[in-house]
């Protein structure tokens, strides 16, 4: 399946998706990448910061990675998984608003290395379960994706 596309929101179909968190993860080896949706960073609006779990920290799933700060929301940035935080996205010191610019990829907010994957990748979906979701969402909420320029 190739990426969908619904009122500007993009879901990629080479990462898993966590419905409940608004989260997507993508698995590099014994590794797993972890970002927010497209339409997870529209809702929250410009991000401005992001206050860190420390790399070595065990997280379960569904615990706080991160809490984030937005021009509309603070929260937190729930894990998927359970697992180890290997390493946080150094690049957020220098623009925290590239989450909104590029959710699936520069944009990435933490890495981990799962310890529970076998149980706990079964509550994860594809693209495609995930585009039906979302596109549910999208036009029961009138989202409009869109990428913040600064």
């Amino acid at each position: 399946m190739t990426d969908a596309n619904w009122a500007g929101c993009v879901i990629p179909s080479d990462v898993l998706y966590d419905l409940e968190a608004d989260v997507w993860v993508r698995f590099e080896g014994d590794e797993a990448t972890i970002g927010m949706t497209d339409v997870a960073q529209t809702r929250c609006g410009r991000l401005v910061q992001v206050s860190w779990k420390k790399p070595g920290v065990h997280i379960k799933k569904g615990r706080p990675l991160a809490v984030i700060e937005s021009s509309k929301w603070v929260g937190p940035f729930e894990s998927p998984l359970s697992g180890d935080i290997i390493s946080n996205n150094d690049w957020f010191e220098q623009d925290v608003a590239i989450a909104n610019r590029d959710p699936y990829g520069a944009g990435w907010l933490v890495r981990i290395k799962p310890t529970n994957l076998e149980l706990e990748k079964q509550t994860l979906v594809d693209s495609e379960v995930a585009f039906a979701h979302y596109k549910k969402v999208i036009d029961e909420n009138n989202i409009r994706c869109f990428r913040c320029s600064q």
